[in-house]
């Protein structure tokens, strides 16, 4: 009787922790959610110690006392700058997905199941440049961009990240999981190399690379240092640039715009998320 009692206290510690740390996700959706249903005047009431930099506390409501649509109503037909900017996101972010696809996974497939000289050096080379933040690879970037006269273009942004190093990491991985047996038996059979790449190892890594390509998303929708740096034109800014030019007194439209923005992402983290601890999993086990 105390082992039961035991192992269901246990297993309602475990439970009450998994409530705790759900709450804590679901927090900031469910407040940018009911933020983008409320008026100005409602919101300016609960927050006022923290827009006017007064004593007390601020409060919120779940669900807004006086529910408008005003915000999201200028959102969707009095912002053409939003939804430029959210389509030059989209474009980007395909780009750089679309890249790394063409790049990306005949390098990993090379490295992984090819005896190359030097693999080793080159393996440690993509390890090294995965893990350099992008302010120390920011000047060369720069000069090299500059050169190529892509400066203040889309292209600034997409060439570099199509050749991210991190989704030749990841699905490097899962390519060497397959069997080398099924490769020779396809050998063996007239196949030739491409054809083997194509119709072998895609197909047995695709979790692999749906997993590289569900991150790579997440990443390039919110990306703002490299717009920061190479893109000088308003009109070109992705979403993440947009944000924060909202103004202080449009806090029922920033709110709506945050929560419209996080959508894509969710959507696709939501599709994706089998595919994303597969990944996850193969990079801490076999990296």
């Amino acid at each position: 009787m105390g082992d039961r009692r035991m192992r269901r206290l246990k297993i309602l510690g475990i439970v009450l922790v998994l409530i705790l740390f759900g709450t804590l996700t679901v927090a900031p959706l469910l407040f940018l959610f009911c933020g983008s249903l409320m008026g100005e005047p409602e919101i300016t009431q609960y927050l006022v110690p923290i827009l006017n930099g007064t004593k007390g506390y601020a409060s919120w409501r779940l669900f807004p006392l006086y529910p408008t649509l005003k915000s999201v109503v200028e959102l969707v037909f009095d912002s053409p700058e939003f939804f430029q900017m959210f389509w030059n996101t989209m474009k980007i972010t395909g780009g750089i997905l679309l890249g790394q696809l063409v790049f990306g996974m005949p390098s990993a497939w090379g490295l992984a199941r090819y005896r190359i000289p030097g693999k080793g050096v080159f393996y440690l080379l993509y390890i090294i440049l995965m893990m350099l933040p992008f302010q120390v690879t920011m000047l060369s970037e720069y000069l090299v961009l500059s050169r190529l006269h892509m400066m203040d273009t889309l292209w600034a942004i997409i060439a570099p990240g199509a050749f991210s190093t991190f989704t030749v990491f990841l699905m490097y991985h899962f390519f060497c999981g397959i069997p080398e047996e099924l490769l020779e038996a396809a050998r063996m059979d007239g196949a030739g190399e491409w054809k083997i790449f194509f119709f072998v190892g895609v197909p047995l890594g695709s979790a692999g690379i749906l997993s590289a390509l569900v991150i790579q998303f997440l990443e390039c929708f919110s990306m703002i240092e490299q717009p920061l740096v190479f893109l000088q034109t308003k009109w070109l800014w992705p979403l993440s640039m947009y944000l924060p030019e909202i103004k202080e007194g449009q806090m029922g439209f920033a709110l709506a715009c945050s929560f419209v923005a996080l959508l894509p992402a969710l959507c696709v983290f939501g599709m994706g998320q089998k595919y994303l601890e597969q990944g996850i999993t193969a990079a801490a086990v076999k990296g």
